[in-house]
């Protein structure tokens, strides 16, 4: 029993002290280039569903028809599109370089397999360490829902909607060149 009462306290302490150890030492992996930290995809997968599960609305306030869904593209083309990118154009500059990786949702299976409520939580109030954002604060809660529809139903979008998708490429401003130094 007392070597167990050993073993049971200096795990208690050794466990803690390695992990801060881990994260103070520099080992841990941050930058975006790094590949992810032991079991972080796993905790953070299971924290957000786990999450999302409880918050997410349980009905679409608005229709899904056509108007819905060509202003939910007009939408995705100004706020989502430069990170998670339209069919058939390159993936930006700023996709390239985000970890991880933003999901093509208009390529693919993308998210038209997520019901528009998970979508629209995930709209609403983004995902933390991932680089979405939350939207609640700069678009309404009937834009949210548009652009949720439109994600959800990516794969059988009518022309007007694909129209506005496809329509002029993505503005990624150029890098400005760099100003001369200013003496005072």
């Amino acid at each position: 029993m007392g070597k167990f009462l050993v073993g049971l306290i200096l795990g208690l302490i050794l466990v803690p002290a390695c992990v801060y150890f881990y994260f103070s030492s520099g080992t841990a992996p941050v930058a975006t280039a790094a590949p992810p930290m032991p079991f972080e995809k796993t905790f953070a997968s299971m924290a957000l569903h786990a999450r999302m599960e409880k918050e997410m609305p349980k009905s679409v306030p608005i229709p899904a028809d056509e108007a819905a869904y060509v202003a939910g593209a007009q939408i995705y083309k100004e706020h989502c599109a430069v990170c998670h990118g339209v069919s058939g154009q390159p993936q930006t500059v700023i996709a390239q370089g985000m970890f991880p990786k933003p999901p093509k949702l208009m390529e693919g299976t993308g998210v038209t397999d997520d019901p528009p409520a998970e979508s629209y939580w995930k709209v609403a109030g983004g995902i933390r360490m991932t680089g979405m954002p939350a939207f609640d604060k700069t678009l309404s809660t009937t834009q949210m829902w548009q652009v949720s529809l439109l994600l959800a139903n990516a794969d059988k979008l009518p022309k007007a909607a694909q129209d506005v998708l496809a329509g002029a490429p993505l503005a990624v401003p150029a890098a400005a060149p760099a100003s001369p130094t200013v003496k005072k």
